[in-house]
């Protein structure tokens, strides 16, 4: 189809997944991904360690999140995670099968091409960055953690503490691909995710932020439910939103915000006692647009068997994410540029 919107979603993890979900329905846009590239936390641990590879989780996620096939084993089979055995706990057979693919067709990226075949992928999915780096988190008090995991899963010291500065040692330089496919791009999506390590994970990369500012595509940011230990505690909306602006230098042209959480006061307890919140709205006022809408999942998360990680069991629901990215946002710049041609 001719004059298809381009779109690029920039993160990582489920809330990644559940903008690619929402988005690839409709037939008039033209997908692209570019995903972090330092998760060092679990099976991604031995992916790089052991195999000298970069991590593949999020790539598989994205992989699964934009494939067309119909085919339910082929996605089971992708999904699976073992729940023992020394060295295969805690691993998904997608992850191996791209660890195979890495080494039958020689680079990651030769992986992801044979994936993206093999599920019949809607969109193009790019690491931000070829380089093996780590993410560094230094604190207000001075202190410095070095490392995903650490920084997402922080020390009883680190859990109220907020990040001053965040950067990769060493420095990491984006894929041309990923620039190119910023500058291209008609919507820059950012988040959901983990504010630090998903989501500006991808844009303290060198050419990204760069990227971003050149780039003549309107900049959305979709804001998170719940507040995270070690990365936004006592933080409100505005204040991530800030934080976006400050590494990619470009305040968002859009920002969404979820505005109805139906969930148990049992199910939200499960956070408070871990000392997470949902996040507060002070948006009014602003000069980026704001879209508040429900934009929750109502159902609750199950975390796998054999995942010894972390994860949020409240996240965004993609078909309402999908919509009203599309109907709000997409659809009526498009109509009224049509309307301005004409």
């Amino acid at each position: 189809m001719a004059n298809k919107r381009k779109v690029v979603i920039i993160g990582g993890g489920t809330g990644t997944t559940a903008v690619l979900l929402g988005l690839k329905k409709y037939k008039d846009l033209c997908i692209s991904v570019i995903v972090s590239m330092t998760d060092d936390g679990g099976s991604n641990a031995v992916v790089r360690d052991e195999f000298g590879l970069l991590p593949l989780s999020d790539l598989r996620k994205s992989i699964i999140a934009l494939s067309k096939t119909e085919n339910g084993v082929l996605r089971d089979v992708f999904t699976y995670r073992f729940e023992e055995g020394e060295g295969l706990r805690g691993h998904t057979l997608g992850n191996l099968i791209m660890m195979g693919l890495s080494r039958m067709y020689g680079t990651e990226q030769d992986a992801i091409d044979a994936a993206s075949k093999l599920f019949a992928v809607r969109g193009k999915i790019i690491p931000v960055t070829y380089d093996d780096v780590r993410l560094v988190a230094e604190y207000r008090d001075g202190t410095k953690v070095k490392g995903e995991h650490l920084i997402d899963e922080p020390g009883e010291k680190n859990r109220k503490k907020q990040i001053k500065d965040f950067y990769t040692t060493p420095k990491a330089k984006a894929t041309k691909e990923a620039i190119a496919a910023i500058l291209e791009a008609d919507y820059i999506v950012a988040g959901p995710g983990d504010l630090f390590t998903s989501t500006l994970a991808n844009i303290i990369v060198e050419g990204i932020p760069e990227a971003i500012r050149k780039s003549k595509g309107k900049f959305v940011f979709i804001n998170n439910l719940m507040t995270k230990v070690g990365q936004t505690h006592g933080m409100k909306a505005t204040d991530l939103v800030n934080e976006v602006t400050k590494y990619s230098g470009r305040e968002p042209d859009y920002v969404l915000i979820n505005n109805k959480l139906n969930f148990s006061k049992k199910v939200l307890d499960i956070y408070v006692k871990d000392g997470e919140y949902p996040i507060e709205d002070d948006t009014n006022g602003q000069k980026y647009k704001v879209i508040k809408a429900s934009l929750a999942n109502s159902k609750i998360v199950e975390k796998d068997k054999g995942d010894d990680l972390l994860r949020s069991v409240i996240r965004h629901d993609a078909s309402k994410l999908g919509k009203i990215l599309y109907n709000k946002i997409i659809r009526k710049r498009r109509l009224r540029f049509f309307r301005e041609e004409r």
